[in-house]
């Protein structure tokens, strides 16, 4: 089956998918449609994972850079340097792409981007890509790769807000279409700057009108979200850089028109959330994705009563995640669960007092894994931060009423990030 493409609006672009599938042929991989068993349980339906953690370079950003590449190719055969910004995957389907075209790149990434992307970028492009780190953020990383471009005269391949970038991303739905002979229900899609959902909806409303198309976003990063509500593209003034993947300040201006026609709904999930669901996916089925190539599955929860015996698709969009990430993204998940705690704690002032502390107060199952005197020159007197794992969340409340009773209650820390972050 070829997907047709079509205006969505007369303020949108046209979206070539065709000449996408034609350009992409041979070079990127047919992701599988899997079904996935622990999630069909959980939520009582046929959960469908569209394994784009599979992709060339680990995610489905190479179909649109290499779409977009191959697009200025054609138009111009001497074509010798382009210029790029992205938190990670994007960068990587570029460097892999100009490697494979033989064409130069300056890369521009946030200072911030996981050492993990950072070397693969390095290992996809070899000699032909020049990476710069710079800024904080995506937004800021653009920034400097937007007066490069211009300074230099050389093309920019944008990361999401670019007609050829999102009918590459939509290949992945003519795959699914393809792949999947049963009417499909639902299709949930991570949004970080519309790309791969502005593709997904140009495919499926013209040729699966009746399949609802839901957008999920990180909680520190609802761009799309803000827009949609708003009535018109706006740029947020803080993000968090957690989801790395999915950080962006503000969406594309083609991606937001397409999104404004055709999504069914934007949601937004925590970061704890999408934490539990990466170790998820690594515990019971052995599958490795980054923060944002969670968000798909982690959007379930809120749809789970409206999915219940429908067919549901979620695109896993990316596996590129840092083993050194793995112990930040343990404790998100544990606090998410109400299962580990923080509290300041004043030791009263009688011999054997932290003695009694971890024989009476501590519940059996209950473990100190965090200790640190905040006056490390006056024990004696000073307060102390305890990080305590519980097994259960039901008991945290008796923990808190031990600690109050016994005298050991200073304050309690998980509800105040200022502070938290301050002393941890």
């Amino acid at each position: 089956m070829t997907a047709v493409a079509s205006p969505i609006k007369n303020q949108t672009p046209f979206i070539d998918v065709a000449a996408a599938i034609k350009r992409l042929k041979g070079v990127v991989n047919p992701t599988p449609l899997l079904p996935n068993l622990t999630y069909s349980n959980d939520m009582g339906a046929e959960i469908l994972l569209k394994r784009e953690d599979l992709q060339t370079v680990r995610s489905y950003k190479i179909r649109g850079a290499y779409n977009k590449m191959a697009a200025l190719l054609e138009q111009d055969p001497n074509l010798k340097h382009v210029v790029c910004a992205s938190a990670g995957n994007h960068a990587q389907g570029v460097a892999f792409t100009c490697r494979k075209l033989g064409v130069k790149a300056s890369v521009y990434m946030p200072v911030t981007t996981p050492q993990q992307k950072v070397e693969q970028v390095k290992m996809f492009g070899g000699d032909q890509v020049e990476l710069v780190l710079v800024g904080d953020t995506f937004d800021a990383a653009q920034q400097q790769a937007y007066a490069f471009s211009e300074i230099n005269q050389h093309p920019f391949i944008h990361p999401f807000d670019d007609p050829d970038i999102i009918a590459g991303q939509a290949t992945i739905a003519s795959e699914v279409l393809q792949q999947c002979h049963s009417p499909i229900d639902y299709i949930f899609v991570p949004i970080g700057g519309g790309g791969l959902a502005a593709g997904i909806l140009t495919v499926i409303k013209a040729l699966s009108p009746h399949t609802q198309v839901i957008g999920v976003e990180p909680e520190g990063a609802t761009s799309m979200a803000a827009a949609l509500q708003l009535g018109h593209n706006t740029k947020l003034k803080h993000i968090s850089r957690f989801v790395d993947g999915a950080a962006v300040q503000q969406v594309g201006s083609h991606t937001f028109e397409i999104c404004r026609s055709l999504l069914d709904d934007v949601i937004h999930v925590p970061d704890g959330l999408i934490c539990q669901t990466i170790l998820n996916l690594y515990n019971k089925d052995a599958i490795v994705v980054e923060p944002a190539g969670a968000l798909s599955l982690a959007g379930l929860h809120q749809y789970q009563e409206r999915i219940k015996g429908k067919r549901v698709v979620c695109v896993l969009s990316g596996s590129n995640n840092d083993i050194t990430r793995i112990e930040e993204i343990r404790e998100r998940a544990m606090l998410f669960n109400g299962l580990k705690h923080y509290f300041l704690v004043r030791f009263p002032q009688r011999a054997g007092a932290l003695k009694e502390f971890v024989a009476d107060i501590l519940g059996p199952a209950d473990d100190i894994t965090y200790f640190q005197y905040q006056k490390k020159h006056n024990r004696e007197h000073g307060p102390a931060v305890v990080g305590i794992e519980l097994k259960q969340a039901g008991d945290f409340e008796p923990l808190l009423q031990r600690m109050k009773t016994g005298g050991f209650f200073n304050d309690y820390l998980n509800n105040q990030p200022e502070l938290f972050s301050m002393l941890l």
